[in-house]
């Protein structure tokens, strides 16, 4: 049987870090609204899903070449299910543009050999 195990942590970065995650937070807002705008528009025209990538869109917005390209994948799935639940059943709403001030920052990220390690001696 397979687990997936989430742990949270309250880290402290330092200037660099703190720059990176905040184009991070930033990108991935921008790809769900990017990719939640076209799937809009898609569907208005042909009543047909359309099938969207974060790399589509990195010709228009080279910026998003300098992020984590996983968190922009984990970003692509959620919208995926979120707008397949949409369809599936009408009561879960569909899915909302986000804004940079009222949308909690925070992404998701893979951890690809050893991508992410843990400094702390103590753990």
């Amino acid at each position: 049987m397979n687990y997936n195990k989430a742990i949270k942590y309250r880290v402290y970065p330092n200037k660099n870090q703190k720059e990176l995650l905040q184009k991070t937070f930033g990108c991935c807002r921008k790809i769900w609204n990017l990719m939640l705008s076209d799937k809009i528009d898609y569907y208005r025209e042909t009543k047909e899903s359309l099938k969207t990538t974060p790399a589509q869109y990195k010709k228009d917005y080279p910026y998003l070449k300098e992020v984590d390209s996983l968190a922009l994948a984990n970003v692509q799935l959620n919208l995926q299910t979120a707008y397949k639940n949409f369809f599936r059943d009408k009561k879960v709403g569909f899915p909302k543009f986000k804004s940079a001030k009222k949308t909690k920052k925070s992404y998701t990220t893979n951890n690809q050999k050893g991508s992410i390690t843990l400094n702390d001696k103590s753990i």
